[in-house]
C-alpha cells in the first residue's frame, strides 16, 4: 500500500485493493480511524507479515466491521485478526486453513462469518459462543462432525455444510429454531439418504398383485400356484390414509417427523407404495381413516418434502 495513506484519505471508510497481488498489508492502514470496510480478496496474503502489527490496538482495530480475506494463503486465521472485537463480517475462503481456533469466540460482534473452501477437518464448541453470529458458511471442507454445541447459536438463520464428509447430524441441531437455511448436499449423509430414497418400479409380479389386492379379485389357494398365494399374504398397507394401495417390495421411503414424547419432532423412515400417493393432489381414493390422522399424515408428507428440499440444498 502507498506511504501516506491516512494523510491523503483520512476519512476514508471503504478500501477495496482486491486482486492487486498483494502480498502484505502496510502499516498505513492502522492509522484509518474512519474504514469500516476492507476488501483484500484474490492476493497473496498469507506469508509472515501479511498483516500489520498491533491491528487490534489500532484505530483501525475498533473502526472495522467487514473485512474480506478470501482467496488467500492463510494457512491459519491470523491471531491478529481475533483482535478485532468491533468485527462483523469476516470472509476466509478460498485460503489454506486447516481448522479454526477457538479463539474465534473472542469476535464477539460477528454475525457473518465465512470460511468455505478451505481443508477444515473439525468445528471447534466455542464457535457456539459467538452470541451474534446470522450466517455460517463452513461448504467445500473436510468437516466430519457438527459439535452438539452449535445448537446454541440461537440467532443463526444460515448454515452451509454442503461438500463436507458428514455421516450424521446431532439430534441437538433441531434447536436452531430460527434456522432458514440448511445446505447438507454433497455429504456422505445425504448421498446415502439420496440412494436409499430411489423408487424402482414395481415388477410385473407386483403389479398384478396389487390389482388382485386394491381390487379384491376372488381366488382360491387351490386357484393359484402355492408359491403366489404366499407372496399375496405378503401385501403391505400403504399407511397414508388416502391412498387404498398396497405393495410387496417396491416401494417409496420418506421421512416422517414424529413428535418424541412431546418434545423433539424426529425423522424416521416411512414407506408409500408410490410417489403419489405423498402429493395433496393425489386422485387415489379415501380411506375410512380419521380426519385428525388425515391431517397429521398430510403434515408429514408435506414435513417429508421439505427434509428432502433441505438435505439437497
Amino acid at each position: 500500500l502507498p506511504a501516506g495513506l491516512s494523510q491523503w484519505f483520512p476519512a476514508l471508510e471503504v478500501l477495496d485493493v482486491s486482486g492487486t497481488g498483494l502480498a502484505e498489508l502496510g502499516a498505513e492502514l492502522l492509522a484509518l480511524p474512519r474504514l469500516h470496510t476492507l476488501l483484500a480478496k484474490n492476493n497473496r496474503l498469507g506469508g509472515p507479515g501479511s498483516l500489520p502489527k498491533g491491528l487490534g490496538q489500532a484505530p483501525l482495530g475498533r473502526s472495522l466491521r467487514v473485512l474480506n480475506l478470501s482467496g488467500n494463503r492463510f494457512a491459519e486465521v491470523p491471531p491478529a485478526l481475533l483482535g478485532l472485537r468491533g468485527l462483523q463480517s469476516l470472509s476466509l475462503g478460498g485460503n489454506r486453513l486447516h481448522g479454526i481456533p477457538p479463539d474465534i469466540q473472542e469476535l464477539r460482534s460477528l454475525e457473518f462469518l465465512y470460511l468455505g473452501g478451505n481443508f477444515i477437518t473439525s468445528i471447534p464448541p466455542e464457535l457456539a459462543n459467538l452470541p451474534s453470529l446470522s450466517y455460517l458458511v463452513l461448504c467445500d471442507n473436510k468437516i466430519q462432525s457438527i459439535p452438539p454445541q452449535l445448537a446454541q447459536l440461537h440467532s443463526l438463520r444460515s448454515l452451509s455444510l454442503h461438500n463436507n464428509l458428514l455421516t450424521y447430524l446431532p439430534r441437538e441441531i433441531l434447536n436452531l429454531v430460527h434456522l432458514e437455511e440448511l445446505s447438507l448436499r454433497g455429504n456422505p449423509l445425504v448421498v446415502r439418504f439420496v440412494r436409499d430414497l430411489t423408487y424402482n418400479p414395481p415388477s410385473l409380479q407386483e403389479l398384478a398383485g396389487r390389482t388382485i389386492k386394491t381390487r379384491s379379485v376372488p381366488y382360491a389357494p387351490s386357484d393359484l400356484p402355492e408359491n403366489l398365494v404366499r407372496y399375496l399374504s405378503l401385501a403391505s398397507n400403504c399407511p397414508n390414509p388416502k391412498c387404498g394401495g398396497v405393495y410387496f417390495d417396491s416401494c417409496v421411503r420418506q421421512i416422517k417427523f414424529v413428535d418424541f414424547c412431546g418434545k423433539y419432532r424426529i425423522p424416521l423412515m416411512h414407506y408409500l407404495c408410490s410417489p403419489e400417493c405423498s402429493s395433496p393432489c393425489s386422485s387415489a381414493s379415501q380411506s375410512s381413516t380419521s380426519q385428525s390422522e388425515s391431517d397429521s399424515e398430510d403434515e408429514a408428507s408435506v414435513a417429508a418434502r421439505r427434509m428432502q428440499k433441505v438435505l439437497l440444498g
